[in-house]
């Protein structure tokens, strides 16, 4: 199980990880990055749901709900 952890540094900025868990332990963790400003946090935060994201199959194809 994945999830996006977000965490005050020293320097005040906020860090955003991505943590793997397997059971109740932290196996694996990914510093995405830090950052000051609320847009910056706020791309952080995509990139690591990007992260969570990448290999995983869609429950439904929304292409084919999409009208072009």
């Amino acid at each position: 199980m994945a999830y996006i952890r977000k965490f005050k540094t020293t320097s005040g900025a906020t860090g955003v990880q991505v943590c793997y868990k397997e059971g109740n332990r932290v196996v694996k963790t990914v510093h995405v990055g830090s950052g000051t400003s609320e847009k910056r946090i706020t791309e952080l935060l995509k990139r690591a749901q990007n992260i969570i994201d990448q290999g995983k199959t869609p429950l439904f194809d929304l292409d084919k709900f999409t009208k072009k």
